[in-house]
């Protein structure tokens, strides 16, 4: 029963980078766009996300969820020694939600529309960070527990693990995809003035997206992180890399061209392999601490516990992902069986 927990949990973290992080992206293209331009992304937003917003932070929510139930030890690591960039990612989606919500229904324009705007653009942009900040923090080898012998300062115990460089660069590499994600998903979605906007910014944020990634494992490689180092020895996360880079091309070519199926099919393959590449080299050793790691399967709970929960996963996703896809289909965000 492990492993369909280990399914869910893995298939809740992609679905919430590509549902959530489309989410997010569509405040960062509003927030580096012009006047104009917002105003068009704006009205583009609410037509296509508003009706479904909501549902893609459920897969954070089972996401954290199994991680307590099934991973007690692992999780209690990670939210004491990265609790206040936790904190402040459930504070910007919290803000970002109240600012998306009355700056719709708010009925007069006034200065307070200015504010609610400013507000989820920002939140749009600063939430994923943190989100990338906190993963950062995770594989930056700077998480220092306390034993008999070490008792940390709070800097080196709840500071110094994820506000450094390497988990900067991270965050701005997981807003980037965002961006991206967001970018190829609008371009299905917009009608003939908004569409060159998101084909444009779609090949603005496929470069961003490289050159961080590249940037991001250069200073990783020259700077000694464990966890790049992991995964430039692995070959299989090499090949990955590799089929990645030569996933661009077609990718490019479908946005170029404004294909939304195939370009928003091409990626997720994207998303998938940079998932596999970031997970496979160390896992289960997920959480790397100074001198140290913490294994995913290390200290599980009760096989009880776990088939419980393994019991539940499978009948919930039974009832989510079809009312998942039925929610989508409604609102014309899935196009599998539309034509180019």
């Amino acid at each position: 029963m492990i492993s369909v927990v280990l399914f869910f949990l893995a298939f809740s973290l992609l679905l919430y980078v590509l549902l959530g992080g489309a989410d997010f992206g569509a405040g960062i293209i509003e927030l580096f766009s012009s006047e104009d331009n917002q105003k068009i992304t704006k009205k583009t937003i609410y037509r296509v996300m508003g009706p479904v917003w909501e549902a893609n932070h459920i897969w954070i929510i089972i996401l954290i969820v199994i991680l307590w139930v099934a991973f007690p030890q692992y999780y209690k690591v990670m939210v004491t020694s990265l609790h206040i960039p936790i904190t402040l990612m459930l504070l910007g989606i919290t803000l970002r939600g109240v600012a998306f919500i009355f700056r719709h229904y708010d009925a007069y324009e006034d200065k307070s529309q200015h504010i609610y705007n400013w507000l989820f653009r920002t939140s749009s942009l600063i939430t994923p960070i943190f989100l990338g900040m906190i993963f950062g923090g995770m594989i930056s080898s700077k998480i220092v527990l306390p034993t008999d012998t070490v008792i940390p300062s709070f800097a080196e115990a709840y500071v110094t693990p994820w506000f450094n460089f390497f988990s900067f660069l991270v965050g701005l590499f997981f807003a980037s995809l965002c961006a991206f994600l967001s970018a190829v998903l609008l371009i299905g979605e917009a009608d003939e003035e908004g569409y060159p906007i998101y084909v444009r910014k779609a090949k603005i944020a496929t470069i961003v997206v490289v050159l961080l990634g590249f940037l991001t494992i250069c200073y990783g490689y020259f700077t000694d992180i464990i966890f790049v180092l992991g995964i430039i020895k692995n070959p299989l996360s090499i090949g990955l890399v590799l089929l990645s880079a030569l996933g661009l091309i077609p990718l490019w070519y479908a946005v170029k061209k404004g294909n939304r199926i195939s370009s928003r099919i091409y990626a997720g393959i994207q998303v998938i392999l940079i998932i596999a590449v970031a997970l496979i080299p160390h896992f289960p050793n997920l959480l790397l601490i100074q001198n140290d790691s913490r294994s995913l399967l290390e200290n599980i709970a009760p096989d009880a516990v776990i088939n419980v929960l393994g019991i539940s996963l499978i009948i919930g996703g039974l009832i989510i992902v079809p009312g998942l896809f039925h929610l989508l289909k409604s609102f014309k965000l899935i196009k599998i069986l539309e034509n180019d």
